[in-house]
């Protein structure tokens, strides 16, 4: 009898239409595993790692249905060595299997580890891809050769041609590319968005295992409703609803921020999709689709930037985080090393932004693009908090966290620690912005007009500082010209007195 070929499923290729899966014989035995060098390279959020096991669980029993062999490695297996090489060497000799084939890793490090692994293999090797993104490393290094720096306009018009979304002809529908400017508006009194949807299922026995495993992680779950779709079949559910009542409104409310309607009108199918439980082409499909039925309900402004966050952003990123690795992990541009403070861990704090978008991120493992860019993310550049500090807590905190997509979003875009590869500039503000998109400021300790004295807001005192401090790095930027302009107009007392109170803050920081 021929030995099967042994074919290896990580917890992010949940992908039921990848062309492995689409013949049943008995030439190829799959494996997943639980470890924990996963659960733990860094402190997850508890709601975090539940999801991934209770997707490969379900992903299991999805493929056991139709007839595949799947070998289940779980935590508390007692054959279980809790690492994808240490568990995979095992297997690969222990003579039963004919070759070994893994997918594409997401990840560098995993990446890297499996590539070690096969080289020293016993039997024949080979990888294949993951059939799940719209572009490659190389599409993404094609698009800007010969040109000095990365755009993501110019990455996400390509793609759009590509795939013919959003376009009549050559053009772009609407003869416009981007509704940026119309997506940017703070929630008012009297809209309402709806609930986002929940499938609450009893976890406890998982709970369990993480403690019995002695697995540690951050962040709260309750253990009879945790709510996130962790199947396929609950994934299209999510993505029906996010087209039929939340769409309608998401482009213009996605800046959005709010501390009675956390989600607003986001879809949150990030877990999902990272995962590959539901491919991005078929969710751009789907919310297009639902945009032309719906006779003018849903504008162009909103499946446009629903779009974009998509086939522009996601995908772009991908390949900033391909074709830069593994030194783009290190790069410190503005030399920030202060360490995280402790509100980003337990939310008690006195600035109301960030007590309200950590504790969701503690309650949920999540946050929409917005909380994570212009309020958390925005308060560790102007604190100049260790890149590294800030990498491990949005990599950890986060559901739909994987370091492919969560490096350059945090290290690049929201830290401006890369000098410029994925953004033009430090995506900074004052606490102008966050008044003008959230109701965040209403109540809050702090006084977000103010720059000076003990009431003043942190973020307006930080964020001139900033300015200052930073000023032989980044005063020849066009994109924050302004900013310097409005510095000069102030006077040599006032931006002393901002000085010495960034000076105090700093200093004082774990008691904002």
């Amino acid at each position: 009898m021929t030995k099967p070929i042994l074919r290896l499923i990580l917890g992010d290729q949940l992908n039921i239409h990848h062309s492995w899966f689409q013949t049943r014989s008995s030439n190829a035995e799959y494996v997943l595993m639980e470890v924990a060098s996963e659960a733990s390279y860094v402190k997850h959020h508890i709601q975090k790692i539940l999801a991934f096991f209770l997707a490969m669980r379900h992903f299991r029993d999805e493929l056991r249905a139709v007839g595949h062999t799947v070998r289940y490695i779980s935590l508390d297996d007692p054959s279980n060595r809790q690492s994808f090489s240490a568990n995979l060497q095992e297997l690969l000799a222990s003579g039963a299997y004919s070759a070994f084939e893994y997918q594409e890793p997401d990840e560098y490090r995993v990446a890297k580890e499996l590539s070690a692994l096969s080289k020293n293999a016993p039997i024949p090797t080979r990888l294949v891809s993951t059939e799940h993104f719209l572009t490659s490393p190389d599409f993404f290094a094609s698009v800007f050769k010969g040109h000095k720096r990365y755009t993501m306009e110019l990455f996400y018009r390509e793609v759009r041609k590509k795939y013919d979304i959003l376009m009549e002809g050559d053009k772009p529908q609407g003869d416009r590319w981007n509704f940026d400017s119309e997506n940017r508006n703070k929630l008012p009194k009297e809209v309402v968005p709806p609930p986002p949807l929940e499938f609450p299922r009893d976890v406890s026995d998982l709970v369990e295992l993480l403690t019995t495993k002695k697995i540690q992680s951050i962040g709260r779950v309750e253990p009879k409703r945790f709510i996130w779709p962790i199947t396929r079949d609950e994934s299209l559910k999510t993505l029906d609803y996010f087209c039929e009542h939340l769409l309608p409104h998401f482009g213009a409310y996605q800046d959005a921020m709010h501390t009675e309607h956390r989600t607003l009108y986001h879809s949150r199918l990030s877990f999902a999709m990272n995962v590959k439980l539901i491919s991005p082409l078929e969710v751009i499909e789907a919310a297009v689709k639902a945009f032309n039925r719906s006779k003018g309900a849903i504008t162009l402004p909103q499946i446009e930037g629903f779009v974009r966050q998509i086939a522009g952003w996601r995908e772009f990123m991908r390949g900033v985080y391909w074709n830069h690795m593994p030194s783009y992990k290190t790069l410190n541009f503005l030399n920030a090393s202060r360490p995280l403070p402790h509100y980003f861990w337990d939310g008690d704090t006195k600035m109301n932004c960030v007590r309200h978008a950590v504790e969701q991120s503690l309650e949920e493992s999540y946050a929409h693009h917005i909380q994570r860019l212009m309020v958390t993310g925005n308060f560790c550049t102007l604190a100049g908090i260790d890149p590294d500090e800030v990498d491990a807590w949005y990599l950890g905190i986060y559901i739909d966290a994987i370091e492919w997509v969560q490096l350059p979003n945090t290290r690049g875009m929201s830290q401006f620690a890369d000098g410029g590869i994925v953004g033009t500039k430090p995506y900074t503000s004052s606490a102008q912005y966050i008044n003008k998109m959230s109701n965040y400021c209403s109540g809050c300790f702090y006084k977000n007009k103010e720059k000076f004295g003990e009431r003043g807001c942190p973020f307006n005192t930080l964020y001139w500082d900033f300015l200052m401090r930073n000023r032989a790095t980044l005063e020849k930027n066009p994109r924050i010209g302004m900013g310097y302009q409005l510095l000069a107009k102030m006077s040599d007392k006032d931006k002393k007195a901002i000085s010495d109170r960034a000076a105090d803050i700093l200093e004082h920081i774990e008691e904002l």
